[in-house]
């Protein structure tokens, strides 16, 4: 049995980063950016007014100042003409100010009568202009590695790309296996149970940027199992669920053994989830996680989703953060654990209740509290490491 960093270390010895595709800027959404892009203008190109009113050629305006309107200025049509001092162009919000435009008088502020503007009262102090450059630079860049995220869309489009290099998505193939499970939305006997661990566990790896097959349910046979793995070809990596451990009808093991695996390790000091094993098949990747809910859903956020963000050329630490007990904790036992918790502005509390088949309180919860093996018992108000989930 080999520590949780061991076995981390051994699953992302598995897997590559894809190699890098160019598609449009329309789809890449939810895409690994794989090169930088770099902005080949200002933006914006111009000074531009950031509201509806009147430019001036003087940046000292008071009340009772009067202009004289000469011109228009509307976002895509600039004023060609010469801004002087006592002259106003009336302009609205995005047009480009002419070179000698100081400030932008906004309308609530003026009077107009005919062609001729009187500044009011009301008058505020600022100048209600966009600079050019104010957003980026020609030459700033969105640096890759980094996940588009619809403002980064809007980023990139604003620098002009038309299409992104992206990472090729990895394809991951869940199988889940055993004579007791049954679909969501069938009727199962009264000895079967629904197999809801797919289709939490393809909602966390689509979520982390994978494109995941979900493969029919194998049945607790040598035959069954072998067949699934045949529609499992040609994914980057193979993820099954339950028959991993060492019981009459747990086969996975052998399966995989007869279709030529090189088995890197066979379960980890952790909890939930000590039956866990990963290994080569050919060129796809393969980790068997254990049938207990809660341990699936543990195993595939530290194992299998920093397998999914290398491959996408991210960085797949997880980020460990810190928080002080609001509640007290036991000692722990040998095995690092993973214990479901709350989050919150005072602090970090772990639920009662740690059963790796409760998925309700997985999901009441929004953190897990890792402790070390053999750790002591921990009093409120000690600080703890914990994953954000």
């Amino acid at each position: 049995m080999i520590s949780v960093a061991e076995a981390l270390d051994a699953v992302l010895a598995l897997v590559d980063r894809k190699p890098i595709e160019t598609v449009p800027l329309s789809d890449a959404a939810g895409r690994v950016l794989a090169n930088d892009v770099i902005a080949k203008r200002d933006q914006p190109p111009f000074s531009a007014s950031a509201m509806d009113g009147y430019a001036v050629a003087t940046g000292t305006v008071a009340p009772g100042d009067t202009y004289t309107v000469i011109g228009e200025a509307a976002a895509g049509h600039q004023f060609d003409g010469d801004l002087k001092q006592g002259d106003a162009i009336r302009i609205f919000t995005g047009a480009p100010l002419p070179p000698s435009a100081k400030r932008v008088i906004i309308q609530e502020d003026v009077k107009r009568s005919g062609d001729t503007i009187t500044v009011q009262s009301n008058l505020d102090a600022a100048t209600h202009i966009r600079p050019a450059g104010g957003d980026f630079k020609a030459g700033d860049r969105i640096a890759a590695p980094t996940l588009l995220r619809p403002s980064t869309i809007a980023l990139a489009a604003s620098m002009n790309a038309a299409s992104l290099d992206v990472t090729h998505t990895p394809t991951v193939a869940i199988l889940a296996t055993g004579d007791e499970l049954v679909q969501p939305g069938e009727t199962p006997r009264q000895d079967q149970i629904i197999a809801s661990n797919s289709y939490g566990l393809k909602a966390l790896f689509e979520t982390a940027g994978a494109k995941v097959r979900l493969l029919p349910i194998a049945s607790d046979t040598l035959a069954s199992l072998q067949s699934a793995l045949r529609l499992a070809a040609g994914s980057d990596l193979l993820v099954t669920i339950g028959g991993a451990s060492v019981g009459d009808h747990d086969l996975v093991a052998t399966a995989m053994a007869d279709a030529g695996m090189e088995q890197s390790f066979y379960k980890v000091r952790m909890r939930p989830g000590k039956p866990l094993m990963a290994g080569k098949l050919g060129d796809m990747a393969m980790i068997g996680l254990p049938g207990n809910p809660v341990s699936s859903m543990v195993c595939g956020s530290v194992f299998v989703v920093p397998m999914i963000r290398k491959m996408l050329g991210l960085d797949p630490t997880a980020a460990r953060k810190t928080a002080p007990l609001t509640k007290a904790l036991p000692k722990n036992g040998p095995r690092e654990h993973y214990m479901r918790a709350t989050l919150s502005p005072d602090g970090i509390a772990a639920f009662d209740r740690q059963d790796s088949s409760l998925l309700s309180v997985l999901d009441a919860a929004n953190a897990l509290i890792i402790r070390p093996p053999n750790d002591p018992e921990q009093p409120a108000g000690s600080v703890v490491s914990y994953l954000a989930i």
